[in-house]
């Protein structure tokens, strides 16, 4: 069983701030940020009201092929000629990465033009991101992290879930 560790709110505002000033001194400005559900919406959110970039979402948890692959093939013609940040709350196993960066890519997208952020990026993940507040090694941590909005849900639920991809904690 996992140890359930919460990020509080302040700690999240925080995370929220280090990406925002890591985008800006990057000197690369996203035309818009996509916040990737459920997870990173709140993020995205968040850093959308501090950078003043607009906000846009797809919702990958539900794997509702409406709420997800369509917007994806949308957002491909964007990437054509907009830069695209897409947010998460966290890079496990890098599965969600992936699988944008494969839509993007059928669907005819420039990965140029794409960037990710999350607030903890997992050093031993498939995949990497550009901007992260911080970093863990699923090799020696197995911390299943809660964020603020996730705080509202029962114990069980968090554990059930923090064990539906057993291999990123084992």
């Amino acid at each position: 069983m996992p140890t359930l560790t919460n990020v509080d709110h302040p700690e999240f505002l925080m995370a929220v701030q280090y990406v925002a000033a890591r985008v800006k001194e990057s000197g690369w400005s996203p035309a818009f940020i996509i916040g990737l559900g459920r997870g990173g919406l709140t993020p995205a959110v968040y850093l959308s009201h501090a950078t003043g970039v607009p906000m846009l979402s797809v919702d990958h948890s539900s794997h509702l092929p409406d709420f997800a692959a369509e917007l994806l093939v949308k957002l491909a013609v964007h990437s054509m000629t907009d830069r695209l940040l897409f947010v998460d709350d966290i890079n496990d196993s890098g599965g969600t990465i992936a699988h944008v960066k494969a839509a993007l890519t059928a669907a005819g997208g420039n990965l140029d033009n794409v960037r990710f952020a999350t607030l903890i990026d997992n050093v031993v993940s498939t995949e990497r991101v550009h901007y992260r507040f911080r970093t863990i090694d699923r090799s020696s941590n197995k911390d299943w992290f809660v964020f603020p909005w996730e705080q509202v849900a029962p114990t069980e639920k968090l554990l059930e879930d923090s064990v539906v991809v057993p291999e990123r904690l084992a």
